[in-house]
């Protein structure tokens, strides 16, 4: 980590008030932001989150669904404990993490992952597609119908295709930039509100 990133960080007021208030992360704010706007995190709702550490987002799902909700980190790296918040790790597309949600259903799912970054921006945004495009197969199978998801990807052209594979299984769909996301970021949040189900099979019921 270069002495310009920790000193621009040092400086950021997101990343300020985050660690003033035992947040884990700037990106808790991003969330608060977009909970604030959509109808995504409901007193009592149960919650999916991908991509979960260091548990930023988790924080804030876990006060904002309260005592009757349910909260699951889901993450390849360790995640502190939350309290509140069940942990699960593994990796998005593992057969291992779907054998540990089994058949749990979640009102909401919420994917803040990112990929490796390259440095080549045009593999970066593809792979950041990719990990939207995985992240939602797992909704997919564990999202309740009328159930919200939030992702994040990151801009390019690659971004108008996926949105066209997806914003039909949503009955309201957005897409947004929260203040706490640096002004240099490519990254855009995906909202869909009321999920239609996962599409019937040729030949079923």
């Amino acid at each position: 980590m270069g002495r310009r990133f920790v000193e621009a960080r040092r400086r950021d007021p997101y990343y300020r008030a985050a660690q003033a208030e035992g947040l884990r992360s700037r990106a808790a704010f991003k969330l608060a932001y977009l909970a604030d706007r959509y109808p995504v995190l409901r007193p009592g709702g149960r919650v999916l989150d991908l991509g979960a550490a260091p548990g930023g987002w988790s924080l804030v799902a876990r006060e904002r669904v309260g005592p009757s909700g349910t909260v699951v980190a889901v993450d390849p790296r360790a995640v502190e404990p939350i309290d509140g918040v069940r942990v699960v790790r593994g990796a998005v597309g593992s057969p291992e993490l779907e054998t540990r949600l089994a058949d749990a259903e979640f009102d909401t799912v919420l994917s803040d992952m990112s990929p490796r970054i390259s440095g080549a921006y045009a593999t970066d945004h593809a792979r950041s597609v990719d990990l939207v495009r995985s992240a939602f197969a797992l909704a997919e199978r564990h999202l309740a119908p009328g159930g919200c998801w939030v992702a994040k990807v990151f801009d390019g052209d690659l971004l108008p295709e996926l949105e066209r594979e997806l914003a039909p299984r949503f009955d309201r769909w957005h897409r947004t930039k929260p203040p706490a996301s640096r002004g240099p970021s490519s990254e855009v949040y995906l909202i869909g509100v009321g999920f239609r189900g996962a599409p019937r099979r040729p030949g079923g019921r």
